[in-house]
């Protein structure tokens, strides 16, 4: 899994890019697997990628086109998947979006991921022993409705709110 510290993030964008281009050969920040939320009323910039949730939301999906890796990371497919957009529907952090006729989400670039490399502040760690250990229940509800971006949106608010809270308590 990788794990996000939004108290590191300076929201450079620079794992957007070596994740497209590392997946694509081009640098287009609708290919990548991770996506820079920036949030300027709040100061708060955070990357959205799979975070290989308890609930594992995306699996639901009526074609079987998604299946979990030797990592735990999400594989989807491309030959079964009928891009019914099921998965990008459930997951509640629109950590898997649709462009282009392809579902878009992590699989941890085979274990060493390109974002990691070039995030330079500490903001993505790579953790494999934590697969599962998190859970996006409490997101689920507030995401129903919501398309992939919104939602990536509210849960860097979500999460950043709380970082902000520890940030004032801090300087009390």
């Amino acid at each position: 899994m990788i794990r996000i510290d939004l108290s590191r993030c300076t929201g450079c964008r620079r794992c957007e890019t070596a994740c497209a281009f590392a997946r694509t050969g081009r640098i287009n920040r609708h290919q990548a697997r991770v996506k820079v939320v920036n949030i300027y009323e709040t100061g708060i910039d955070g990357p959205v990628v799979c975070l290989q949730c308890r609930e594992r939301y995306c699996l639901g999906c009526p074609d079987n086109a998604i299946t979990v890796g030797p990592l735990g990371q999400i594989i989807v497919s491309a030959t079964a998947c009928v891009l019914c957009g099921g998965c990008e529907t459930r997951c509640p952090i629109g950590a898997i979006e649709i462009h282009r006729n392809i579902a878009y989400v992590c699989d941890l670039c085979g274990g060493r991921p390109a974002c990691l490399e070039a995030c330079t502040e500490g903001a993505l760690v790579f953790e494999p022993e934590r697969t599962g250990d998190i859970s996006l229940e409490s997101h689920n509800n507030e995401a129903r409705g919501l398309n992939p971006g919104l939602k990536r949106h509210r849960f860097i608010e979500r999460e950043g709110g709380r970082l902000r809270k520890e940030w004032e308590k801090g300087r009390a």
